[in-house]
């Protein structure tokens, strides 16, 4: 294994220059010995130089193989190198029996034989990891003691150098053991430290992990900005801190314009493009450390903290709408995207995170209801509005079930006979808690919650229980009008409706008007086929705020519509305006060359009425004639309203009004 090969080198190299120096004190204190004993030769000079010289030797040896890098490039070939050397420096030791005249080692050379033993036994346990280098240097020194000895053939000199063989042969066992130790504990410590780098790369890629899932989960895939949930805390992470430091936060919410188009006509990657495109913008636009997120679909939303967090909100969505004029670049495209802005702040309108994002979100619906384009900031009123709202949606369709909600009927007369010619049923509600709900608000809140077909049934039972009841007040041919609104026939088959409502209660379709604005006329594909299959079943048709749209006169012929009526803005105070007088004059001539007849609402003064007759108005109805009022209310008013000589007259159909 490389790496224990090269902790070997770096065991031998650890300590080297102190193992030569010490070779060069034995070796002068060898001589001097010698010296002391006057038996220092020309044999045990020469053999000092040779040592001397291969001390050297070792020395530069050491110095080239680490000048070229070899200890760590090439640790194989050092050991080799190093082995040689204490090869031949051991060698050198064990001549030193043989350069001694007569060496006694168990006599006055006996300080030689400690010394030689000495450096065997040192280089032994000094060079544990590299056994070949330990042993080249020590075994020679060894047998040349051992042969020393035995070769004296005395007995003692014979018992030690037996002894010193068994030496040998231990220092060779325990050398090898020392070897596998120190291999064993080498591989164990590069396995420590592999696994200690293994831990350290997992941990260090589980963080890098754990920082890209952070990242992932805090932003927005395609926009690159805050999501909803990272959103979410950050809102109420800045109004914790702003409720202990007293400042403000403030939250704008855009939501951009004709999206949905859009996504419908160029697809959805236009879309994403788009969105990216906005995000990129509001990010350019706002640069003062705001976070910006994306909420999901085409909603993004700013939250801005710290001092004076208002009014810089305030700054922001003025330059963002303002910006917003300008044509923006996306999918290889440029247009104008118009955005509507909601704004609420912390604590001027609410006192938690999920408060002032409702907030938020009402003034944004203000917005939009409005025109377009524009910042709204929140109001009181809008939180009212809402809870008005949401009541009303939560209690709609018990109240449709429990019959709370229900239709009241207004008379229409003729304006000059003033006798009964129809009826027109408007929807009424008193709320327990809210008081009286508004048909606009009961016609918007059945739409909000799917309930638009059974609210207008509701009316309808209404407005055919009067139709059965009506020849029991002498009033047999009188017609009971229902209005639907424009937008019920992209909801539901209002014909299929209807006829499911006359079939239960037994009534002839031709008792009942229906009255639909000038605007579901305009749209063909959405009422086109439903009026034509109301009017082949028998159902009387009118046009209601007659003037107030472009209706066609292609559609009023063909359809074969029975009644215009005119909107009550024209009517009133008609006595003193000349300009609604001729307005109303073309209109009943229009209705007389079509062979349709005129109804007027609102009237209110019997000037009104008398002006209105003599421009030919034939029917009419307003608060001069009667008030709106409930079906049991019906017998008394008509029983004081019209002669018992009179009710055989042949009525006139009226509308039932639900918006």
């Amino acid at each position: 294994m490389p790496a224990v090969l090269q902790a070997k080198v770096a065991d031998v190299a650890d300590g080297y220059h102190s193992t030569l120096a010490l070779n060069l004190i034995t070796l002068s204190v060898c001589i001097l010995i010698l010296s002391m004993q006057h038996e220092a030769s020309w044999t045990s000079l020469i053999w000092y130089g040779v040592a001397l010289v291969m001390v050297g030797v070792r020395a530069y040896s050491m110095k080239a193989l680490t000048r070229r890098g070899l200890l760590l490039s090439a640790p194989k070939f050092s050991l080799r190198i190093l082995s040689l050397g204490a090869l031949a420096l051991g060698t050198v030791w064990a001549a030193l029996p043989w350069a001694v005249t007569n060496f006694e080692p168990l006599g006055q050379h006996a300080s030689l034989l400690l010394i030689m033993g000495g450096m065997a036994a040192g280089a032994v346990i000094k060079q544990i990891g590299n056994t070949p280098l330990a042993l080249n240097y020590s075994i020679p020194i060894l047998i040349s003691l051992m042969v020393s000895l035995i070769g004296l053939w005395r007995p003692n000199e014979v018992l030690i150098g037996l002894c010193l063989s068994l030496m040998i042969l231990i220092f060779i066992r325990r050398s090898l053991w020392a070897e596998r130790m120190f291999v064993n504990s080498q591989v164990a410590r590069h396995e420590a430290t592999a696994l200690a780098d293994s831990l350290t790369r997992a941990n260090s890629d589980i963080l890098r992990q754990n920082t890209r899932l952070e990242a992932l989960a805090n932003r927005d895939t395609l926009t690159g900005l805050a999501n909803r949930v990272f959103f979410h805390g950050r809102l109420a992470g800045d109004i914790a801190r702003a409720r202990v430091v007293d400042e403000e936060v403030a939250l704008l919410i855009f939501d951009v314009e004709r999206f949905q188009s859009i996504n419908d006509t160029l697809g959805h990657s236009a879309g994403d493009a788009l969105l990216r495109a906005i995000a990129a913008r509001l990010s350019s636009i706002v640069e003062d450390g705001s976070l910006i997120a994306r909420l999901g679909g085409d909603e993004f939303a700013v939250i801005v903290s710290g001092a004076d967090a208002l009014n810089r909100a305030r700054t922001h969505a003025a330059s963002v709408l303002e910006a917003s004029r300008q044509p923006i670049q996306w999918y290889q495209r440029q247009t104008v995207v118009g955005l509507s802005v909601g704004l609420a702040a912390y604590p001027e309108h609410a006192s938690d995170a999920e408060e002032l994002l409702a907030c938020a979100d009402m003034a944004l619906y203000d917005a939009k209801r409005s025109d377009r384009r524009q910042l709204r900031e929140f109001d009181p009123d809008l939180r009212k509005n809402a809870e008005r709202r949401r009541i009303i949606e939560q209690d709609l369709e018990r109240a449709i079930q429990t019959g709370a909600i229900g239709a009241w009927f207004q008379p229409q007369v003729d304006l000059v006979t003033r006798r009964i010619t129809g009826f027109e049923a408007l929807v009424r509600w008193q709320h327990p808690q809210l008081g009286f709900v508004s048909p606009p608000e009961i016609v918007n809140a059945a739409r909000a919650v799917h309930l638009s077909e059974q609210f207008t049934a509701r009316i309808a039972r209404d407005a055919c229980l009067l139709v059965r009841r009506l020849p029991e007040l002498g009033l047999p041919d009188v017609t009971v009008a229902l209005n639907v609104s424009p937008r019920e026939f992209a909801l539901y088959s209002v014909a299929c409706m209807l006829h499911r409502v006359t079939s239960e209660h037994g009534v002839n379709p031709a008792s009942l008007e229906i009255e639909i604005t000038e605007e579901a006329i305009l749209d063909p594909a959405l009422a086109d086929a439903q009026l034509k299959q109301m009017e082949e079943a028998g159902y009387k048709l009118a046009v209601d705020d007659f003037g107030m749209g472009h209706s066609s006169l292609a559609y009023l012929i063909g359809l074969k519509i029975d009644r215009l009526k005119i909107d009550r803005s024209f009517v009133k105070d008609v006595a003193r305006s000349e300009t609604n007088q001729k307005l109303i004059s073309a209109m009943v001539s229009l209705g007389q060359s079509l062979s349709l007849e005129i109804v007027v609402e609102g009237v209110e003064t019997p000037e009104d009425a008398a002006i209105l007759a003599r421009l030919g108005c034939g029917t009419a109805q307003g608060y001069l004639f009667a008030r709106p009022m409930p079906a049991s209310a019906l017998d008394t008013w008509i029983a004081g309203h019209q002669p018992s000589a009179n009710l055989k007259r042949k009525g006139k159909s009226k509308h039932l009004s639900v918006a």
